[in-house]
């Protein structure tokens, strides 16, 4: 049973007072099989240590995914609920959290286009976690393939509440010449909506500067879709070729509405067709999201595609593009594509997602990747992740290898930010964070964790880190976008005050494309 289902308007999890020590033992007893578990699959492919900015000890829990305290019917096993103000229709509570690692942005790249246009975005297309991960993080990085775990955390304003931040890293991306070839497909959008500025013009730009910045040995292929969809130029070596595949993105022009069903479904029959060994072979999607024509449901046109995405391991990543932009299909798609998204607004962002980034859209370095988070009830009396709701997995799910998790490659981290209330006067072990994934060659079962201490909490966020800092005012304007009132929030005000000095702080000039954004919500109000 998942402990946080909350979305905008839904409340937090809240966690019983009594009996604590004894489900705390059954936590411990099972975790103890869990960590026998753990040595048999070994961890050869992440850091031989945990890593956390608390004074770690060691033997704490590890998560136990079969450790419940209360069933999705509402019955209680260990205890009643308590009665505080925030306890309105709450769940009962088994202080774990399961999600699968996601590390899309495009949710907050539109965010970003509809304020810098006078609008604010729909709030059902603000997605924290996708705030949360478009900012550099400096966790510490494995030497091969996994994760390393950072847990770390600051009291906010609000009394007893924290912000707990779990830091997943990847190894960093080998050199350009070290990566592994690429099969790449792009699928792209020419249906009549892509006319305008900053959509097919966009596209065809970043097409033409990936084209000059990837190896000889990779190779490209291009489908086009509007009202149906055409391979326009098979997979092709780019060694030798890289005229042909200039001018057939030259030729790319809009046509008339947007059968993106058809796009998928003849993309991925071109990847699989072109489907090259030893190499990653991937699917790329660019398109504004607008599908009007045949089948416009996600799960019905990956369906479709099911014996491609699975048998053969083609991944899909979407680069949503244009003003009016069709974010949840794209983000629902890439989900179920076992990949991710992003947004590109302007010829800065191309360049970054296509060129910048290229290391990290093609190579792979865990295959479903799923964190779990258990949180002490002797310490912890609330607890809610910020965003992921499209992400969640149940808890006891969380070993089985058959459920998919998130794909992720090098360069990369994922945070997860969670709002948790510490008991009154509590004081010691508060959570372990682990992160399980497969091997993207032999599909080896591996997993890390990393602990927290309620001592180690930093006494104030304007005394934390900046890079925590940065994290805790992207999640506070993703939640003041979105109106559900994260504990701690200062209001947009404040957040912009702290985002440029900040960025004064950083020197990073996605800290101060942050602020600005910020500066721009507090015009639209």
């Amino acid at each position: 049973m998942e402990t946080d289902r909350t979305r905008p308007g839904q409340e937090y999890a809240h966690h019983r007072t009594r009996k604590p020590r004894r489900l705390r033992a059954t936590l411990l007893a099972l975790t103890a099989a869990g960590g026998l578990l753990l040595t048999a699959c070994g961890a050869g492919g992440g850091s031989d240590s945990n890593t956390s900015n608390a004074n770690n000890r060691t033997g704490f829990p590890a998560p136990a995914p079969a450790v419940t305290s209360g069933g999705d019917d509402g019955s209680e096993q260990d205890g009643e609920q308590t009665g505080t103000p925030d306890d309105k229709i709450a769940p009962p509570p088994d202080y774990l959290s399961t999600f699968a690692l996601d590390v899309d942005t495009a949710s907050y790249g539109y965010a970003r286009r509809a304020l810098a246009e006078g609008r604010r975005p729909d709030p059902s297309t603000i997605r924290p976690e996708e705030f949360v991960n478009s900012f550099h993080q400096d966790y510490d990085r494995p030497d091969g393939n996994g994760f390393t775990v950072t847990v770390d955390g600051a009291r906010t304003d609000k009394s007893d509440w924290s912000l707990v931040r779990v830091g997943l890293a990847t190894r960093t991306a080998d050199s350009a010449t070290e990566r592994p070839p690429a099969a790449l497909t792009f699928v792209i959008d020419v249906s009549g909506s892509m006319s305008e500025t900053g959509r097919l013009d966009l596209a065809k730009k970043s097409l033409d500067e990936m084209t000059d910045r990837l190896h000889d040995d990779d190779s490209v292929a291009l489908v086009t879709f509007s009202d149906e969809a055409e391979t326009v130029l098979p997979m092709t070596r780019l060694g030798g070729h890289r005229g042909q595949v200039h001018d057939a993105v030259d030729e790319l022009e809009t046509q008339s509405s947007t059968n993106l069903g058809a796009g998928v479904e003849t993309g991925y029959a071109t990847a699989t067709e072109g489907l090259r060994k030893g190499a990653t072979n991937r699917v790329v999607l660019i398109s504004d999201g607008l599908a009007n024509t045949g089948d416009t449901k996600a799960d019905s046109i990956l369906d479709r595609v099911a014996h491609e995405r699975r048998d053969h391991g083609i991944t899909l990543f979407g680069v949503g593009v244009g003003s009016d932009y069709g974010d949840a299909l794209m983000e629902k798609l890439a989900d179920k594509g076992d990949g991710h998204t992003a947004y590109v607004a302007n010829d800065a962002d191309a360049h970054k997602v296509f060129v910048d980034q290229l290391p990290q859209n093609i190579d792979l370095t865990a295959r479903d990747a799923k964190a779990q988070v258990a949180f002490d009830p002797e310490t912890v009396a609330q607890f809610r992740l910020i965003g992921y709701e499209d992400r969640k997995v149940a808890d006891d799910d969380f070993r089985n290898d058959k459920v998919d998790g998130g794909e992720i490659g090098p360069g990369h981290t994922v945070t997860a930010l969670y709002a948790v209330r510490t008991r009154p006067g509590a004081d010691g072990y508060l959570a372990t964070a682990s992160v399980r994934w497969l091997d993207p060659n032999t599909r080896a079962p591996h997993e890390e964790s990393g602990q927290l201490e309620t001592d180690a909490l930093h006494d104030s966020l304007n005394s934390a880190p900046a890079t925590f800092q940065v994290t805790a005012v992207a999640a506070y304007f993703a939640d003041t976008l979105r109106s559900t009132e994260l504990p701690g929030n200062p209001g947009l005000g404040e957040l912009a005050s702290r985002a440029h000095t900040l960025a004064e702080e950083t020197e990073d000039k996605d800290v101060r494309q942050l602020a600005e954004a910020i500066d721009e919500a507090r015009r639209t109000d």
